[in-house]
């Protein structure tokens, strides 16, 4: 391969939500340098790539920042910073600011008011959200943008970060990249389970399904402590199109209910978790499919819905023309497979009120920043906000240190290994797929209702880690495929830690998001713990946190 070394300032790996806008906030405070490697093309990458018609977290008139946190807190049964919640939500109306001012089409009424969607939420027309973000990113003159790099690992000693390793994809060079300070923004894991719709179709997926975890599993591998990986995601989507049901729920008013057409979500709660929880549960006693309830809505509101899921979900409009409106039929709802996912529970990186991680140097925002449920996309540009100015304070404390070579070595080699490996028993799709099918059944997948025991987390701990022997003897072609045997690798490290974290929450908290059966109810004790872990020496340590040194009180701010 070969070789080439770069420095910068701050390095900020992923070009997503979070990450554009950490680049903005330290450009407008500075002249030091950024560098920013994105695994695509930051004009269309993470989870705003097809655009949104709405952004969900906005704290609207008569509403408080603290009542955000409240309704965050509420929504996650009490596993949150609250510190953390409270210092995103103070900057949530101001992001949302900035983001009109680069251009963003926000609706508003007669008066010049935002249009809001519930107290939380205001429309917009946001099909171009990303490219704007993008495009402001690129005319930023000590910005620096390199697409189509692949970020594997983190260059930490004696617990600071001081580069990382990757390589183009398409130029096939391998870079040591060493920086004063690093901003992980990579985004959630998918692909961990066994998806919803399998074989072809296995792409439509409620998250990114390029988004593999990356900068957790480069975090857990440099020692860095992580959070609440037990508290998965599953969000409930329109069956088949995976498309979002906020739209339908809080926009159309519109009902869960049964084949019965019985009326069930106020019977199991209406938290994120126990929305999905009561439709499994209906589904499992026989009295599913089940549905939204829009059949016989207004004229207007189905033209106003079909409009709204062509900026986000345009396969479900395409639906709808083709087998029947909403106006005429109910949508039918159904679970995801489990996700790990920052921006919508408290999974990631553990971090402080500047979102700096436990590793020196290395701040973490958007999705891979635990604690903090609830950002959707102010949150991740607000977290970019913090990280930036917290990174750019530390690099004006530290000197670029070297990375030293028998470290580079040691990545290049690994890489050079896996181009250069003689044809093994498997490729690197069956062993993901193996990987999917040990966490769907034996890790609370679609499969076993999202249930698991603890002897089957003993079978799939045991199966995931011989995949991850296996891994060893995968060999790419090109630079492309070696980016798939670094991905699979990046899902099994989580799945090991997502196990781990399983295990150690001896408790049933979010029946909809896991259902502990050798431990079916609350636990006390586990309602003031956070689960947090640390890979030492080769073996995941359970650090147990007082949720209460976490929380703010009034007078504080």
């Amino acid at each position: 391969m070969v070789i080439e070394k770069l420095q910068t300032d701050i390095l900020i790996i992923g070009g997503g939500t979070a990450g554009c806008y950490a680049a903005l906030t330290i450009a407008e405070r500075s002249d030091a340098n950024v560098l920013i490697c994105e695994k695509a093309n930051i004009k269309r990458s993470g989870c705003l790539a097809a655009g949104v018609n709405a952004l969900n977290a906005y704290i609207t008139d008569g509403h408080t920042p603290r009542d955000y946190v409240e309704y965050a807190k509420h929504d996650a049964d009490g596993i949150v910073c609250e510190d953390l919640l409270l210092s995103m939500s103070e900057r949530l109306n101001s992001v949302t600011k900035k983001l009109e001012e680069l251009g963003l089409v926000i609706l508003k009424d007669e008066n010049g008011k935002y249009v809001s969607r519930g107290w939380r939420n205001i429309k917009i027309n946001g099909e171009n959200i990303k490219p704007l973000l993008a495009e402001a990113v690129e005319k930023l003159p000590n910005v620096s943008v390199m697409n189509r790099i692949n970020i594997t690992n983190l260059a930490v000693e004696n617990n600071r970060v001081f580069g990382a390793f990757g390589f183009g994809i398409e130029s096939g060079i391998f870079y040591i990249i060493e920086a004063k300070a690093i901003i992980v923004a990579t985004g959630g894991a998918a692909g961990l389970y066994k998806p919803r719709n399998p074989g072809f179709s296995r792409h439509k997926t409620w998250y990114p399904p390029f988004n593999t975890g990356a900068g957790y599993a480069m975090g857990i591998r440099a020692g860095a402590e992580m959070t609440s990986f037990e508290m998965r995601f599953i969000a409930l989507r329109c069956k088949d199109t995976i498309a979002p049901t906020g739209t339908l729920a809080q926009g159309a008013g519109a009902k869960q209910v049964n084949s019965l057409g019985e009326i069930y979500e106020n019977e199991y709660g209406l938290t994120t978790s126990q929305r999905v929880f009561g439709t499994t549960s209906e589904n499992l006693a026989g009295r599913g499919p089940c549905y939204l309830q829009t059949k016989g809505i207004s004229a207007d509101l189905e033209s106003d819905l079909m409009k709204a899921y062509l900026n986000m979900a345009p396969s479900q409009t395409l639906r709808w023309i083709e087998s029947g409106s909403p106006l005429r039929q109910n949508v039918e709802i159904e679970g995801t497979e489990p996700y790990i996912v920052g921006g919508h529970t408290a999974s990631g990186y553990w971090v402080d009120d500047n979102r700096a991680t436990t590793v020196e140097g290395l701040f973490a925002c958007g999705d891979v920043a635990g604690g903090c449920p609830q950002k959707y996309v102010t949150g991740a540009l607000a977290e970019g906000e913090i990280a930036g100015i917290s990174a750019l304070g530390y690099t004006g404390l530290r000197d670029k240190k070297e990375i030293p070579e028998e470290l580079a070595a040691k990545h290049i080699a690994e890489a050079e290994k896996f181009l250069s490996n003689g044809t093994g028993l498997y490729s690197t799709e069956q062993l993901e797929e193996a990987m999917q099918t040990v966490m769907d059944s034996y890790a609370g997948g679609i499969g076993t209702g999202y249930s698991f025991n603890e002897k089957q987390l003993d079978i799939a701990e045991e199966r995931i880690s011989r995949l991850e022997t296996l891994s060893n003897e995968l060999r790419a072609e090109d630079f492309h495929e070696l980016m798939f045997i670094y991905e699979l690798r990046e899902r099994l490290t989580i799945c090991e830690s997502v196990i781990a974290h399983l295990r150690a929450r001896r408790e049933t908290r979010w029946a909809g998001f896991s259902h502990n059966l050798d431990h079916k109810e609350k636990d006390e004790k586990f309602g003031k713990l956070f689960v947090n872990s640390r890979l030492e020496n080769g073996e995941i340590k359970i650090i147990l946190r007082d949720i209460s040194k976490r929380q703010v009180r009034d007078d504080e701010r």
